[in-house]
């Protein structure tokens, strides 16, 4: 299926380009991503060329390359097999595990469309997802079933494949599944629900291992792709207070993957041993565009070993599984790099041989960047995107030693462009927003022209909605938001939704959210709530948000008022709560 939602990009114009002469040597000005003509051309050549090479490790397991090729040909064959037609969507809601990767490639491989879905959401959130992006089938690990359970009957999902933690390990005696299991505690529900079909409403429910056998007794029928084929549907939020879709085809991703190759490979190039595997660390989760790109793409393009990490906020369970490895590549937020350097155990790890520390998702502070260096002897570099650009947009040359506090220079083949309210374009040193064009910029929002139209210029810039300056050598420095987003360890939170999902409590009469600084998590979204039921209290709205809301969305803090403060046409004035609040 292919989206026709945005103009196609023009090439680069050839208006002025300062970051050009700040680029690193060795980093080429643009890529060309028409070497593949989609992204199931780049996994096949990946599980060629690396097929001897392991892909992964997860909990003691290893994967190699033709693992995955074969278990990802078998997995699409069975999901071709059920009668899903090319384009259809298939959901992933699983934390990072080996079978995430096998997911990935059988659906792209058999002609899908993916759809990541945070394991993490409540039964509303995850039913808005699945109806939105008309979901055929869904790859789910099974101690999420119950949500999927109470609202599985309203969507389109036909076909439920269930995977647990013993996919994939069952030749390994149980003491390592227990291990495994054990690990997940603090992040899923002890308990287990099976989702069972009913007699006559044409669902299909099976075990992962067992779509697995009857896919190889088939055939996986090759589809016929091409770079404007829809590959991902990756949710963001919106300010009308729903998620939506941002469309990445199968020519934004590869276009991606190349542009941060491009930016990675003269660094790595500097490490002593060429004709070794780079290990890097998957900790950020498969589901968000970060690691879907940085993590799983980017290590299939250069066939490196990523260490698979379920649940990352499990610190000691972190360090053993990276204990024993020398690490090349580490990709992570703020809030990871800050837990992971206070963390005595941390500090014995090999980072001999790691060259690139990414930062991304979210706002590096100075001090975490600091105290990592002091730790790794390796410095953060920070970089930014968003869904809609596949992520990467700019990114920081990797041999800076220091903080900078910038975002970066623009990766090859993409242009930044500061411009005002009108769209044009401003000068060196001026505030704007912070507007993109390249390659990896979506096609648009799936099914939301009028979305679409908001976020994208006629001449293919997207705007951000963040406000930045440029600086006369190329340099992008992020200074205000645009939009009233508010960011959570690198997960957008946007208060609309906050807004609708609280107001439907029949104690509120109005209320707003706004984002205050964190220092664990950058921000923390803090509620204002005017009262229509007086014996409303903090733990009432507290615990009705939990049912609601996953937690990273929830608010962090309840602030009971008289009124809010208003617009003369009667609109809550949010900026006016964030600044009583610094």
């Amino acid at each position: 299926m292919t989206a026709v939602v945005a103009e196609a990009v023009p090439e680069l114009t050839s208006r002025a380009k300062p970051w050009l002469a700040s680029y690193p040597a060795g980093v080429p000005a643009q890529i060309d991503a028409g070497v593949y003509s989609s992204l199931v051309d780049l996994l096949n050549e990946a599980f060629r060329k690396h097929a001897q090479r392991d892909a992964a490790i997860c909990l003691g397991q290893r994967m190699r390359f033709d693992e995955i090729d074969q278990l990802s040909m078998q997995l699409g064959a069975w999901l071709q097999a059920q009668g899903l037609k090319q384009g259809d969507r298939v959901a992933i809601m699983m934390p990072n595990l080996l079978q995430y990767g096998v997911a990935i490639a059988a659906i792209l491989r058999a002609g899908f469309v993916v759809v990541n879905v945070n394991p993490l959401y409540t039964p509303r959130e995850l039913a808005h997802q699945l109806k939105d992006s008309g979901a055929r089938a869904i790859i789910v690990l099974e101690n999420f079933a119950h949500t999927l359970a109470e609202v599985i009957d309203a969507t389109d999902v036909r076909h439920v494949v269930l995977a647990s933690m013993g996919d994939l390990l069952n030749w390994w005696k149980g003491p390592l599944i227990n291990f495994a299991v054990r690990h997940l505690k603090k992040m899923v529900p002890a308990f287990r629900l099976q989702l069972t079909s009913k007699e006559g409403d044409g669902r299909t429910v099976v075990r992962f291992n067992e779509a697995l056998r009857h896919g190889e007794r088939l055939h996986l029928k090759k589809p016929e792709l091409g770079p404007e084929d829809v590959a991902f549907l990756q949710y963001t939020g919106g300010t009308t207070g729903v998620s939506k879709g941002a469309t990445l085809l199968h020519r934004n991703v590869v276009a991606n993957i190349l542009q941060v190759e491009a930016w990675f490979q003269p660094m790595l190039a500097k490490l002593p041993d060429q004709t070794m595997q780079f290990t890097n660390v998957c900790a950020l989760p498969l589901y968000h565009i970060f690691a879907l790109t940085a993590c799983f793409m980017l290590g299939a393009r250069m066939g490196h070993l990523n260490i698979l990490v379920p649940n990352p906020r499990d610190i000691p369970g972190f360090i053993d599984a990276l204990r024993g490895h020398k690490i090349h590549i580490f990709p992570a937020v703020n809030t990871l790099f800050n837990a992971l350097a206070a963390e005595p155990g941390f500090a014995r790890l090999d980072f001999s041989e790691l060259a690139i520390s990414n930062g991304g998702g979210m706002a590096v502070q100075q001090a975490t960047a600091e105290k990592w260096l002091k730790v790794t002897g390796c410095p953060v570099v920070e970089g930014y995107g968003l869904s809609e650009t596949a992520p990467a947009a700019t990114i920081n040359p990797l041999d800076q030693r220091g903080f900078n506090g910038s975002i970066g220079l623009p990766v090859p083949s993409t242009e930044i462009s500061i411009r005002d309210d009108e769209g044009r374009d401003l000068a060196i040193g001026e505030r704007g927003e912070i507007c993109i064009r390249g390659p990896q910029v979506m096609a648009g929002y799936w099914k939301r022209p009028d979305e679409t139209a908001n976020v994208m210029y006629a001449d293919g810039f997207f705007k951000s909605g963040d406000i930045g300056i440029m600086d006369e050598r190329g340099y992008v420095r992020i200074v205000d938001r645009k939009k009233d987003m508010i960011l959570v360890s690198g997960f957008n939170v946007y208060p609309t939704e906050i807004e609708q999902v609280v107001n439907m409590h029949p104690g509120v009469l109005e209320c707003a959210a706004v984002g205050v600084p964190d220092a664990k998590s950058g921000e923390a979204v803090k509620l204002f709530v005017v009262k229509s039921d007086p014996a409303l209290a903090e733990e009432d709205l507290s615990a009705y948000c939990a049912q609601q809301l996953t937690a990273y969305k929830r608010p962090r803090f309840i602030e009971f008022r008289d009124e809010l403060p208003k617009s003369n046409v009667g609109k809550i004035l949010r900026r006016e709560l964030r600044t009583a609040t610094a």
